[in-house]
């Protein structure tokens, strides 16, 4: 059975957003949904939400997407780096490298490590046969083309889209036909 697993966004959740639809229509189309809760949600530390990842995941095989908004496709993606076992695929929701505009000193401390600790996209590249990039225009985050650069060394393809911010509507199906796309590639 297909399993899906959705990694949410920094200060977010598994009930917030479009996460809990897409899991219910996911489900209802046959798959086997995950959604954890990530730990420290507010302050979001690599290494907490990689080790919980790997714990949900347990043994990955071609079988095994990912969904991750935000935060979340980098913990994919740093995931990813830890496994030699090729998955079936992953979706990045408004992924990023870097980050624009953030609120305060704060948090561009929190995000800091995020963003400086490499990710090794050639070995990203040997476990990831497919992915989407889902990114827009007017996120509030920016970096736009930057972000776009450096997943394009790896994704295998990038969906840009206009006026939809960070993506975090209740729904949308956008979302969930770029999955059906992804599952469909060959």
């Amino acid at each position: 059975m297909k399993r899906v697993i959705i990694v949410h966004r920094w200060e977010g959740g598994s009930h917030d957003d479009w996460r809990p639809w897409l899991k219910t229509e996911l489900e209802n189309m046959g798959y086997e949904v995950l959604a954890p809760d990530m730990p420290d949600t507010d302050v979001p530390v690599i290494e907490k939400w990689v080790d919980k990842l790997s714990e949900i995941v347990g043994i990955p095989d071609s079988e095994t997407y990912f969904i991750g908004h935000s935060i979340g496709c980098q913990t994919i993606l740093r995931y990813l780096e830890t496994v030699d076992t090729q998955v079936g695929g992953a979706l990045f929701v408004a992924g990023w490298f870097n980050l624009e505009n953030l609120e305060d000193e704060e948090v561009t401390q929190i995000a800091k490590p995020w963003i400086e600790t490499s990710i090794d996209t050639e070995k990203i590249k040997t476990v990831l046969p497919k992915s989407i990039l889902l990114i827009s225009k007017d996120d509030p985050y920016g970096a736009f083309q930057e972000n776009i650069d450096k997943f394009s060394q790896f994704v295998t393809h990038t969906s840009v889209f206009d006026h939809t911010e960070h993506f975090t509507e209740s729904e949308d199906p956008s979302i969930l036909g770029q999955f059906e796309n992804l599952v469909q590639e060959n």
